[in-house]
């Protein structure tokens, strides 16, 4: 494969970008990084049919999975990485659990190189994979934990000692004789951190660790990692998620991926802020008006949505293109034209929409 000049410096001025914003965003430039990734790649072949390789043997296609992927992450950090399914997130955490090798970028944790140092990256990093199933139902608590550490060679009175302190962190020392099988599914995931926390990482990654349990069980479980794991312990946090409420909620800052891409990173409270635009809500009785097409087509307001209806209200939600100090101008556009208005307010904007408005200026801005 080539890679063109164009492809090049669109690559370094991403990698500019990414690092100002890294610079601007970051939880205080006093604490070391813990995760160092710069302009990180990984392409796969594309499986094909079997005509396909008979008809074409020496043809090779790819699809890029990350590209020039450059990233920061502080000791301490909780940071969270968010996107649609194929944006890289899993991607991300093979590569850094060194289960894959990237094809072109570097990446340190903790100053340990992921290629020529990678057993040392193992002893400082491990992924927690949320699957309940690669725990031993059949046994206890510390039966597991006593076959993990044993497996990653602890023994002795070190390792009996290093189960209790982890089972103490997580909550489970009085578990005793209880199987794993009969935990709830928030003991199974405090489990999964303890087996984790045996040999001391100082960095985690969580691929979607709340999504098996309900609502309260998923904020007390992350309560937990806030307050226990990263506050107590000192580990830095990596956090995959498809739950833009809970990185809103839960991270210090958030990146978000878009088919392989980094597209934003930085705090909820400052991507909110720069892609929120400005959405109202307007109560009508004459949701199908004439006016509302004439605004478009002049450009002061976009993507109008039908919310709901309330008797002879109907809802109308909206981007309001123009500023503040002229919404007055566009209500009395709309009385004038002989819209009914009822009500004409702003309205909040979730993480979601916050995330889906970012990936949509980055395609447009790729496909132009």
């Amino acid at each position: 494969m080539t890679v063109s000049s164009t492809h090049v410096s669109r690559g370094l001025s991403a990698l500019t970008r990414d690092r100002a914003l890294l610079r601007e965003e970051g939880c205080g430039s006093s604490m070391p990084i813990a995760v160092d990734i710069c302009r990180l790649s990984k392409f796969f072949a594309v499986r094909r049919s079997i005509r396909n390789t008979l008809l074409h043997p020496r043809r090779s296609d790819f699809v890029h999975v990350l590209r020039d992927l450059s990233l920061d992450v502080r000791k301490g950090e909780l940071f969270g990485l968010l996107g649609p399914n194929g944006a890289g997130k899993t991607t991300l955490f093979k590569i850094l659990s060194t289960l894959i090798v990237p094809d072109a970028g570097t990446a340190s944790i903790c100053g340990a190189d992921l290629i020529r140092d990678s057993a040392q990256v193992r002893s400082f990093l491990t992924p927690v994979i949320a699957d309940e199933r690669s725990l031993s139902w059949r046994v206890t608590a510390w039966e597991n934990l006593h076959l993990y550490g044993s497996l990653q060679g602890l023994c002795g009175g070190m390792l009996r000692g290093r189960i209790g302190e982890v089972l103490d962190i997580v909550g489970l020392q009085s578990t005793g004789a209880k199987l794993v099988g009969q935990f709830s599914s928030g003991m199974k995931q405090r489990l999964l951190i303890a087996r984790a926390l045996l040999h001391r990482p100082r960095v985690l990654l969580l691929d979607e660790p709340t999504r098996s349990l309900d609502p309260i069980s998923a904020r007390e479980f992350r309560a937990f990692l806030r307050s226990e794991i990263i506050e107590r312990q000192g580990c830095t946090v990596l956090l995959a998620t498809h739950d833009p409420e809970e990185a809103l909620e839960f991270c210090d800052r958030i990146a978000i991926l878009d088919r392989g891409r980094l597209i934003r990173v930085g705090s909820p409270q400052s991507l909110a802020s720069e892609f929120r635009g400005t959405r109202y809500r307007v109560w009508t009785t004459t949701p199908e008006h004439s006016a509302f097409g004439e605004l478009v087509h002049q450009e002061r307001i976009e993507s109008i949505r039908h919310v709901s209806r309330a008797g002879d209200l109907t809802s109308l939600d909206m981007n309001v293109l123009v500023d503040e100090c002229n919404l007055a101008d566009l209500v009395s556009f709309l009385v004038t034209r002989g819209v009914r208005l009822s009500r004409f307010e702003r309205i909040g904007v979730g993480l979601a929409d916050v995330i889906e408005r970012a990936i949509s200026v980055s395609r447009g801005a790729g496909d132009a």
